[in-house]
Order: structure tokens, then C-alpha cells, then sequence
């Protein structure tokens, strides 16, 4: 158990509460395999029977000595189409195979995908470690590059009570300046215009993570700029997702987390 302290809404030290939560060893390779299970992929493959679905009926034989076939008509036996016939003369295009026109891709990507299935010991030893990486300051400075010359005073893991979710939007990000200091630079999302072509594929705009609170369940706040998640919805993939994220707890949220433990 270790002795963490509590910030009021103007980052000054209130009380100390011992919990267990950010005792867990951190296992990035474990982290990083939940983080994969837990992205969602858009589906990407032809239809089903496509280039198999032939316009024309008919399919030659390959029986080795019936006459009805390409057996001695000098052409290579591969699928084809029979677009008409007149006794032995036939009229044939290639068909199916990835060479032909029209025929079906020769290894195309495929929709199914094996689920990831992660053990609930696992998963649970994966949150735990990513709520240790989050509260560890070399690996928050190693996502933010910003920081990375900065030397930081601040004692994570960083909770403050829960009177701030009580405050207007201008009055939470005040004093989000004044727990953070030099820290909120990186803690506020901003939006710029993505350089380049992109610009011209769907995705115009960019934005940075910004920073992430973790709320009780039972409490609510509504406010731009930063993230917001209760620990019911909290993933680890909102908590390490590219490296440790700034993350602020509320008191709440340390008493539901410790009801996972």
C-alpha cells in the first residue's frame, strides 16, 4: 500500500489516501496486446464470389478423350466461358482464373478475422499495469515530446477531489492550469489542418489526445477540450494507447477502481 495525495481545485496537497492500484509491474508487451484486440478494423475484401459468377453459360469439359472439348483445338486448358457453339466449332472466352478478364483476384484480403481472445486474469493485470505506466513520469515524457527536457515536480499519479466536476467549463480548465503548470500545454486537445493530400480523403482536420479524466460512475461532467470517461467505460486503450497519457483521477474514481482490484 502507498500513500498518494490528494489535490484540491487549485493543486495544492489536502490529504493522503494509501491505496494499491499503481503497485502493478508494468508490462508494456501486455498492454500492447489488449491495445490490438481492442481496435477496430473496417472490413476490407472483394464480395464473396467475385470473378466467379460467370455472364455466360457453359463450362467445357476436361474429360481426356471426348471431342466436345478443347482437346486438340491448340489453346491452353484452362477455365473458359462457352459463349456459343455449332457442333464441334466452338466459341469460349478464359474465365475464374486471376489471369483471365473478369476472373476472381489471386489472393485477396478476406473479411474474417480470428478474435484475440484475451484471458479475464490477463486483461485485469493489463488495466492495473497501464494505471502504473500512467502515474510513471519517464514514460509520460516519452509520449509527450514536448516534455521530454522538462523537469517535472509534479507526484503522480495526479487525483483531485471530486469538488472540481462541480465547477463551469472556464472555472475546470483554470484550475486544470494551476494542478498542471507547465503540463497544460499538452493537457488541452487542440485541432489544426493535417498538411498534405490527406486533406482531400476524409480526414481534413487533426487533433492531439489531450488529457484524460477518469470520473466515478456515478458522477457526470460535461466539458470540451479534454476527454472524460467513468472507470466503468475505462479502457486500456484510453489510459496507453501510444504511450502513458496524462491522466487525472477523481476520488471517486480511485474508490471505484479499488472495487476491481
Amino acid at each position: 500500500m502507498t500513500k498518494i495525495q490528494i489535490l484540491d481545485i487549485n493543486g495544492n496537497k489536502t490529504k493522503e489516501i494509501t491505496t494499491s492500484l499503481f503497485e502493478e509491474p508494468i508490462r508494456q508487451d501486455l498492454i500492447f496486446k489488449i491495445i490490438e484486440s481492442e481496435k477496430t478494423r473496417q472490413p476490407y475484401a472483394p464480395k464473396q464470389y467475385a470473378g466467379m459468377n460467370r455472364s455466360a453459360s457453359g463450362k467445357i469439359m476436361h474429360t481426356r478423350h471426348d471431342w466436345k472439348s478443347d482437346r486438340g483445338k491448340g489453346i491452353p486448358r484452362i477455365p473458359r466461358k462457352v459463349m456459343s457453339r455449332r457442333g464441334t466449332q466452338f466459341s469460349w472466352e478464359a474465365a475464374i482464373i486471376p489471369s483471365a478478364k473478369g476472373g476472381r483476384r489471386a489472393h485477396p484480403p478476406r473479411v474474417e478475422r480470428k478474435e484475440l481472445k484475451i484471458n479475464k486474469k490477463e486483461l485485469k493485470k493489463a488495466l492495473f499495469s497501464a494505471l502504473t505506466y500512467v502515474s510513471s513520469v519517464k514514460d509520460i515524457q516519452k509520449k509527450y515530446s514536448s516534455l521530454s527536457d522538462l523537469k517535472i515536480t509534479l507526484k503522480f499519479p495526479l487525483i483531485v477531489e471530486d469538488k472540481i466536476l462541480k465547477l463551469k467549463t472556464k472555472e475546470i480548465l483554470e484550475s486544470l492550469r494551476k494542478i498542471l503548470g507547465d503540463l497544460y500545454t499538452v493537457a488541452i486537445q487542440k485541432k489544426s489542418t493535417r498538411a498534405g493530400i490527406g486533406k482531400l480523403r476524409g480526414r481534413r482536420n487533426k487533433k492531439n489526445a489531450g488529457l484524460l479524466l477518469v470520473i466515478g460512475n456515478d458522477e457526470n461532467i460535461k466539458i470540451t477540450g479534454i476527454d472524460v470517461t467513468t472507470v466503468r467505460e475505462l479502457t486500456i486503450r484510453d489510459l496507453a494507447d501510444g504511450g502513458a497519457r496524462l491522466t487525472i483521477f477523481t476520488e471517486k474514481a480511485i474508490r471505484d477502481l479499488e472495487t476491481k482490484k
